[in-house]
């Protein structure tokens, strides 16, 4: 048997990891080389290159996260490829700071080769962790500052 992780596993530990707040490890489950596309991330960065970078990111999530993350109702399906996996879960959110609690839906598609992810493309609302950090004015302006548009 193969000392290697399957997409499934390697899934698994993501998402335990995040789970358990471990940010600081996750970069290790990525290629050097792998791209993270946050699709519907209103505003930063939706495209994330290199292990180093995702390194970076999970450093700032683990030193300013105000959410608590419990995943449920997993399901993990193959396709047709055997690298990649579609992973569908909600997470239970607790932030800490507005004492909120509630469900935010989630997908990922993740490809992974040798035990590492290479390629994630993630589908999460993140709109719904905006509105409980009571941050939705502030990243209304954000988005109308990205998007250059022009009140009457």
């Amino acid at each position: 048997m193969s000392g290697t992780l399957s997409p499934r596993e390697v899934f698994q530990q993501l998402i335990e990891g995040i789970a358990e707040g471990r940010y600081t490890e996750l970069s290790e489950l990525y290629a050097e080389d792998a791209v993270v596309e946050t699709v519907f991330e209103p505003v930063g960065p939706r495209r994330i290159e290199g292990r180093a970078a995702l390194k970076e990111r999970f450093a700032q999530v683990a030193a300013g996260s105000p959410v608590e993350l419990t995943p449920v109702n997993v399901g993990v399906r193959e396709t047709d490829d055997a690298e990649v996996i579609v992973a569908e879960f909600d997470y239970r959110v607790h932030h800490r700071v507005t004492g909120r609690k509630f469900e935010s839906a989630n997908v990922q598609v993740l490809r992974v080769r040798d035990g590492l992810i290479v390629g994630s493309r993630d589908y999460h609302d993140h709109l719904a962790l905006i509105v409980a950090g009571g941050n939705l004015p502030d990243q209304v302006a954000a988005l109308e500052n990205a998007y250059n548009v022009v009140r009457d």
